[in-house]
């Protein structure tokens, strides 16, 4: 058993400046306490598409960092938009190169055993729910321990205040108990 500081990822799903995924996984990150977290940015990374060749040629870079940040982490938080009702390609690409075994470390190290919270937003009613049970799917495959809880948040263009705060209470409590719940799950996988 170990009582270390549990290391949060929050993963956005899109590439989009000002995007309300972007916002949903941060602002749960922040109500985390007594946590590291570690923001990956897709956008950031700038990932290549996922190709056997590129693969052979020699691993890119940016995907080494990114399962190396994936690998430290104990919790990972993820954050979806929906795109035509299923995961956004940014997401599935970052997940296809994660999941690539590289000679140095255990297969599936970056899901394998991992607690996981799934959350989406978007300017529809249901908030892009749809796209996350896709998600929830490709990440159990990969054997990750994706909590029941989870949240979407509609309306996204109108539920955050100039902080990046959700402003309806309710919501903020639903999203807050998706990061809650994985890491309870985090530590149960633990053992502690």
């Amino acid at each position: 058993m170990s009582d270390r500081t549990l290391k949060v990822a929050l993963i956005s799903g899109s590439l989009r400046k000002g995007s309300f995924n972007t916002s949903l996984v941060q602002y749960v990150g922040r109500s985390l306490e007594g946590v590291e977290v570690d923001e990956i940015s897709l956008a950031d990374l700038d990932l290549p598409m996922f190709s056997e060749d590129l693969e052979a040629a020699g691993f890119p870079e940016k995907a080494t960092e990114l399962k190396q940040r994936m690998i430290a982490a104990d919790v990972i938080l993820i954050a979806s938009p929906e795109y035509n009702g299923s995961i956004s390609g940014a997401l599935k690409n970052a997940i296809d190169w994660a999941s690539r075994p590289r000679p140095d470390e255990e297969a599936l190290a970056c899901f394998k055993g991992k607690a996981c919270g799934l959350l989406a937003a978007s300017p529809g009613a249901i908030g892009g729910l749809r796209g996350l049970r896709h998600v929830r799917q490709i990440l159990t495959q990969l054997q990750m321990v994706v909590v029941p809880q989870e949240f979407a948040l509609g309306v996204a263009h109108e539920a955050f205040d100039d902080h990046g705060d959700l402003k309806d209470e309710r919501a903020a409590g639903l999203a807050k108990g998706v990061g809650s719940s994985a890491l309870a799950m985090a530590w149960a996988l633990r053992g502690n």
